[in-house]
């Protein structure tokens, strides 16, 4: 997504509004940008001293199944809460989930080698160009506060914060040039259109659509007449594809009486091509040119393109850890015994960290203290296995303990009041029984609509770069941008102490990522270069390799469909889909009274490959958790003002 990659547009013109400071009576109401389909200020509720609520039945039983951001992030606001009884089950003996923080050991191959961050690695803030990113309303704003974590721009192709961007399209004769060129973008002043007439074309069509959608959409967002308008949106955009978007028709000016349609982008057949390679900001939008229209619609008009950061972690300027709990233990276990990862409180991986060591200032211990006081409290190196539906209205869990250590399975269930299911959809099918729950507690729709959810793979490719490369060469582009199977190249740097740098020599999606599964890893890496290579050397205004900057051997590559875990990076909906996802975000509130059961995190939402899905689904979690046990919510905040989701099918 590389056309206006620094995507601001949503923030420049949040700043511009002049809106009168909220009154008590609007105080959870959220502020422009932030996603669209519920417009809650969760971190005004999170701010409060005991965050959510303070628990009036402090022993009610609660199982959090998966230890990604969302279990975390639920188990600590509960831990908040007072809530006493908390299991949280992890399969792996990591933490984090699709947050992958990737360190070198202190040997010679990787001794000095920054962090790659193999899954989620650049995170909106949602602020607004006049804010720090810290001040933005979102969760991920208050949580990087709250556990002081550094970051800086994310060096996005096409933005400020790279030196140039190559981009190298149709063997570099793009506009039929007589050589093959690769077109070198420098935006140093984030306003600078990309070079060529076709890609200038392209940008321009992009940014007409763009800009008209975010400034009207801008207006209405937050107001008593949001609920309705988004609707119309929704309507009129659910049915369409992408792909049908970027060539449907332009409209001249936005129509009150018919508030939903926006047009398209108007683009030719020619045209699209080129925007099926490059995008709008972040990569390439080819693998999701097929899904619905609505989601690139919510990544590129409501902040989630916008003042990009990378995570450094709790550190110092320099990359040193800032002193955190259980930085120098030698290591750190469960309840059972078993060790799992330890925390290093570097790069994106030191979010989970924190929520599960650093303590709350309002409890006497941190999550990862309470937990382990109890043999049941943290589990990892434990698969669940089935979800039963008692008579007594409790749940019993069923769980495998398998440590890797052993070849002995055994099998366990402990009986719960709640559960909250955090897992990818694809994991709850393939690999939980769900027995006993009715239509009143879990409806055919809901499971259907988790059954055939889409889920994306994706793949990186990781390696150590030299330091001379962004210090010393000018001629390679720092970020390059292609339509060959590698796609995008990133380098950047995480501090100036490290030994090297990080190159991501390719970052593909959905077929662009299936295409290279019949690899293996060094394989792949090995082919990664030497097609980099190929490009920089057929290039007439290069004619150098990169090859020499770049550590082979200590690649690493990740495949998310692989992932046992995981099978997947991102949940994502095709074109006439939307309501059942929304049927699933509706879940907690609809039926969770009933049932006992929760579902939240990014598989339940319609914010595919974000964290902030994470973060929301989980406040959801303990938001229902509370009102089923009768808890004190803080702040005056009560159920009716929590909007609901609308699904207006």
């Amino acid at each position: 997504m590389t056309i206006g990659s620094d995507f601001n547009y949503p923030a420049d013109i949040a700043t511009k509004l002049h809106r009168k400071k909220r009154s008590s009576k609007s105080k959870w109401t959220a502020t422009f940008p932030n996603p669209p389909d519920l417009c809650f200020d969760y971190r005004t509720l999170l701010e409060q001293k005991n965050g959510v609520a303070q628990a009036t039945e402090p022993r009610h039983k609660i199982c959090v199944i998966g230890a990604g951001i969302t279990g975390l992030t639920t188990a600590r606001e509960l831990h908040r809460c007072g809530f006493t009884h908390i299991t949280l089950i992890e399969k792996s003996t990591r933490i984090g989930g699709r947050h992958l923080t990737a360190l070198g050991s202190n040997n010679t191959n990787t001794l000095g080698r920054p962090p790659f961050e193999m899954g989620a690695m650049r995170m909106p803030f949602f602020n607004k160009s006049n804010e720090q990113p810290k001040d933005g309303r979102s969760l991920m704003a208050y949580y990087a506060n709250e556990f002081e974590l550094a970051h800086s721009n994310f060096p996005n192709p096409g933005s400020p914060w790279v030196r140039s961007t190559g981009i190298y399209l149709q063997e570099g004769c793009i506009d039929d040039n007589d050589q093959p060129i690769m077109l070198i973008w420098k935006n140093t002043d984030g306003r600078t259109p990309p070079p060529g007439k076709t890609l200038g074309v392209v940008f321009a069509k992009w940014t007409a659509f763009a800009e008209h959608m975010t400034s009207t959409i801008a207006h209405y967002y937050g107001t008593d007449k949001w609920e309705d308008y988004w609707a119309a949106i929704v309507k009129r955009y659910e049915g369409i594809t992408f792909r049908d978007l970027v060539k449907t028709p332009t409209i001249n000016a936005w129509n009150a009486n018919d508030p939903g349609n926006f047009g398209g982008m108007g683009m030719t057949a020619e045209e699209s091509a080129i925007f099926y390679s490059i995008g709008i900001g972040d990569g390439s939008w080819g693998a999701f040119y097929d899904i619905c229209s609505l989601y690139p619609i919510r990544t590129a008009i409501f902040g989630f393109s916008s003042h990009l950061q990378l995570i450094h972690g709790r550190v110092n300027p320099d990359g040193t850890p800032i002193p955190s709990p259980y930085l120098n233990a030698p290591e750190v276990v469960d309840s059972k015994g078993l060790k799992f990862n330890k925390p290093h409180y570097i790069g994106l991986a030191s979010l989970a960290e924190s929520l599960l060591f650093i303590k709350p200032t309002e409890t006497q211990e941190s999550l990862y203290e309470h937990l382990i006081k109890r043999e049941s409290g943290l589990l990892t190196s434990s698969s669940v296995t089935k979800l039963e539906k008692l008579k007594n209205g409790q749940i019993r869990v069923h769980y495998t303990w398998h440590p890797i250590q052993s070849k002995i399975t055994n099998s366990y269930f402990i009986d719960f009041d709640s559960v909250v299911m955090t897992l990818p959809s694809w994991i709850i099918e393939t690999q939980i029984l769900l027995e006993n729950f009715n239509q009143d507690m879990l409806p055919f729709e809901i499971i259907a609509a988790y059954k055939t959810a889409h889920w994306e793979t994706s793949c990186k490719v990781y390696a150590p770069l030299k330091k001379t490369f962004l210090s010393n060469n000018k001629n390679i582009p720092q970020a390059i941008v292609t339509d060959s199977f590698i796609h995008d190249v990133y380098t950047y740097r995480y501090n100036e102490n490290s030994t090297y740098d990080c190159i991501l020599l390719s970052y593909t999606w959905e077929d662009d990522a299936t295409k290279l599964s019949s690899f293996s890893d060094n394989e792949l890496v090995e082919k990664c270069i030497k097609e980099l290579d190929r490009i920089l050397l057929k290039s007439t205004n290069i004619k150098e390799r990169i090859s020499p900057y770049i550590g082979h051997k200590q690649a690493l590559v990740q495949r998310w469909m692989k992932d046992k875990h995981s099978l997947g990076c991102a949940k994502l909906y095709r074109a006439g889909t939307y309501y059942d996802a929304v049927s699933l975000m509706k879940y907690n509130r609809d039926f969770s009274y009933t049932s006992g059961l929760y579902l939240c995190g990014e598989s339940f939402s319609v914010d595919a490959g974000w964290t902030e899905p994470c973060f929301r689904g989980a406040i959801d979690t303990v938001i229902n958790i509370c009102n089923k046990t009768h808890a004190n919510f803080n702040g005056d905040f009560t159920m009716q003002d929590y909007p609901e989701y609308i699904n207006k099918n």
